[in-house]
């Protein structure tokens, strides 16, 4: 048993990140109310997170190779705990924002000594079945979060969410420092500072015009101004890692057909197949009035299937191509999402949602472990461990920029329905979470005609976020088989570092 304790260690670490995606998902109607928040807020808890960690992962990869792949692991875990509990305490949006953004900087240092770690403690047959494990953790953690975060919710409050952590945390880093190896730094690796604050700065950037969409539409400066600066921003950071001696990320790794259509593939995958549980979720407990139980089981047959799916990659990978693979899983994400379009217009009633939601867990089960295995085993052995850090930071973009486009979807067609049916006024708090505070307002006299009026908008407007989420499952679909076509997964003994 003691053998499998560095997987052990490395598994709560990479659940823990993963869950904390997805598990805000269901609070987020209750964290609405308590802090009273915006729709542009909400979007920045869950952002905030996911951007840090897109934005850093590739940096902390080469400051683990200074000072050594546990201490950095340890530290972030660290850093971790002390972010959650930060954010349980949040008494404003901005603190609890902020709280995530610190959450996702501990993160990333701790995905991006995953691989490294794994490859110090195991080999040959052993290390196959290490990944194949820490495989099946990532495929499921995502949709789990919500399955932890309905309970907690609705039992405690969503501030435990957060405090949830701790303990994991506690038993991760006790468990890190006894049985995890030491590695002696390499100190090989120069840090790229510039490279990191231009990309973080670029990403960002979007992500808030991409947000500002959301509220003020795409028609207003607040929303293109930010747009144009984080284009020039990613413009300043690739004539950055042009000329840099160590780059964050090199640029001819991008001219590489397979890598590049994987990076494409891992980012269409995140934003179309995990986005939406986050507005359905405030669909169904600010309109609906559903309890944060209820809401979180939605998303147990994508968490089941997600789970069972990449339990069988490894089997299926001995006979299909990885690009195939890849392929198979977007079309059923796309699929998935699709069938939820067409069954909310058409009934708008939320149990339309599991059966889209179990084909999109399939999908995912499928894509994940082949999307890391390709990316790195595409490129020269020198810049593998650049590389598995640019499919994973390329996921965590997804996330960040399909919340914000979705949600601008989302808002844009619930908006239009309501003003449609005559109740524009409701627009704002309906889409930021707060439906029910404001038809308890409304005269008591149209207040149950208004509620059919909100429900209607709202089914609208999560169909039209599923749509728009499936083509683009099915673009990564297309990507996948005609860009990384035929190429075949290296074995799990050659998967190096991520750092």
């Amino acid at each position: 048993m003691r053998r499998w304790m560095p997987l052990v260690a490395v598994c709560l670490g990479t659940f823990m990140l993963l869950v904390d995606v997805t598990i805000v998902n269901v609070a987020l109607p209750a964290t609405a109310v308590d802090l009273d928040t915006s729709f542009g807020a909400l979007q920045w808890v869950v952002d905030g997170y996911a951007l840090a960690l897109a934005a850093l992962l590739l940096g902390a990869g080469g400051i683990a190779d200074r000072v050594g792949h546990r201490t950095t692991y340890v530290a972030g875990t660290v850093v971790f705990a002390v972010a959650s509990l930060g954010c349980g305490l949040a008494v404003d949006p901005g603190m609890l924002i902020a709280s995530r953004v610190v959450q996702g900087v501990g993160g990333a240092a701790m995905i991006a000594t995953t691989f490294a770690l794994l490859n110090g403690s195991y080999t040959g047959v052993e290390r196959a079945r290490a990944y194949a494990v820490w495989g099946a953790v990532s495929g499921a953690s995502s949709a789990v979060g919500p399955l932890l975060g309905g309970p907690l919710t609705q039992a405690l409050s969503w501030r435990w969410i957060f405090f949830v952590n701790l303990p994991v945390s506690a038993v991760a880093v006790v468990v890190s420092v006894l049985v995890l190896p030491v590695a002696r730094p390499t100190g090989a690796r120069r840090i790229d500072v510039a490279g990191i604050v231009v990309l973080t700065a670029a990403i960002a950037t979007l992500t808030a015009g991409m947000i500002r969409a959301s509220d003020d539409g795409w028609a207003s400066p607040t929303c293109w101004g930010p747009l144009a600066l984080g284009v020039l921003l990613l413009a300043g950071f690739a004539a950055i890692e042009r000329v840099v001696a160590e780059p964050l990320l090199d640029l001819a790794l991008l001219r590489h057909r397979v890598f590049g259509g994987v990076l494409l593939a891992a980012l269409l995958l995140n934003g179309a197949a995990y986005v939406s549980l986050t507005f359905a979720s405030l669909w169904m407990q600010s309109v609906l009035r559903l309890t944060p139980v209820t809401a979180g089981l939605v998303a147990l047959p994508m968490s089941v299937a997600a789970f069972a799916a990449s339990l069988a990659t490894p089997r299926l990978l001995r006979t299909l191509a990885a690009g195939t693979l890849i392929g198979l899983g977007l079309l059923l994400v796309g699929a998935g999402d699709l069938l939820g379009a067409v069954l909310m217009w058409t009934l708008g009633v939320w149990p339309a949602l599991p059966a889209g939601f179990l084909l999109v867990g399939v999908g995912v089960g499928l894509a994940t472990a082949p999307l890391g295995s390709t990316g790195t085993g595409a490129v020269p052995a020198d810049r593998a461990g650049m590389a598995g850090g640019a499919v994973y930071t390329a996921r965590q973009v997804g996330v960040a920029f399909g919340v914000a486009l979705l949600g601008s979807v989302f808002a844009a067609a619930t908006r239009s329905s309501l003003v449609a049916r005559g109740a524009g006024s409701l627009a704002h708090d309906v889409v930021g979470g707060r439906a029910a505070e404001a038809l308890a307002a409304a005269p008591a006299g149209v207040r149950s005609a208004l509620e059919g009026v909100v429900e209607v908008a709202v089914a609208h407007g999560m169909a039209a976020l599923l749509a728009v989420a499936g083509l683009a499952g099915l673009a990564g679909a297309v990507v996948a088989w005609t860009v990384v076509r035929d190429r075949r997964a290296p074995t799990p003994d050659r998967a190096p570092a991520m750092s």
